[in-house]
């Protein structure tokens, strides 16, 4: 299209949009075998290819999975590296999930409602603190760790808020470290403690 100013003849400008992925086209392109090999989760719209897992990072994962199965008991089912749905074109799959019910609820559909996230950080610390923690803020998770291994301590962010300087619009009004000799209690099991040390590998 071209539109005429005085003498001059000037092309409209049209700018590239930046297609979206909803969780069915995502869900469409892994029954493709797109995804085959890759570790890949939809973070608004965007395929995230996550970094290959190293082995501090994934025994930190089965530390968190025990220490929390113990602290939130039967009536909580902890999930490790699986989907959790924030949106029609979100789906992250955050390192441990602990989610309210068994495992068997979720046979037709992943879980939208989490008690706590966790993600374990190292080379992704800034991914975790930003893109992460602003995401499940937005998706009203009360409560969002981050195994800090490189400094070897815990960020619990807890109050999630509308905050416009966030990547999402959203962010945690309060975030705490908790160090190595330092013991926390989550927010839905008020009752039990859990020793950082037990989350470090």
């Amino acid at each position: 299209m071209k539109r005429v100013v005085g003498k001059q003849v000037m092309a409209a400008v049209v700018q590239p949009q930046v297609h979206l992925w909803t969780r069915s086209e995502y869900h469409r392109m892994a029954d493709l075998d797109f995804f085959v090999g890759r570790r890949v989760e939809l973070v608004e719209g965007q395929v995230i290819e996550m970094a290959a897992m190293r082995s501090p990072h994934a025994v930190s994962i089965d530390l968190a999975d025990a220490a929390l199965k113990t602290a939130f008991g039967p009536e909580y089912y902890i999930r490790q590296q699986k989907p959790f749905v924030v949106s029609d074109i979100s789906e992250p799959e955050p390192d441990v999930a602990v989610i309210k019910g068994s495992v068997r609820d979720f046979a037709r559909a992943h879980p939208t409602e989490s008690a706590l996230l966790v993600e374990i950080a190292d080379s992704s610390l800034r991914y975790g603190r930003e893109t992460k923690c602003s995401l499940y803020a937005k998706a009203g998770v009360p409560e969002y760790w981050i195994v800090n291994l490189v400094a070897r301590q815990l960020e619990v962010h807890r109050q999630p808020v509308a905050a416009d300087t966030a990547i999402y619009d959203f962010d945690y009004a309060d975030c705490t470290i908790f160090l190595e000799t330092e013991r926390v209690t989550p927010l839905k099991a008020p009752t039990q403690t859990i020793e950082v040390a037990t989350l470090l590998p």
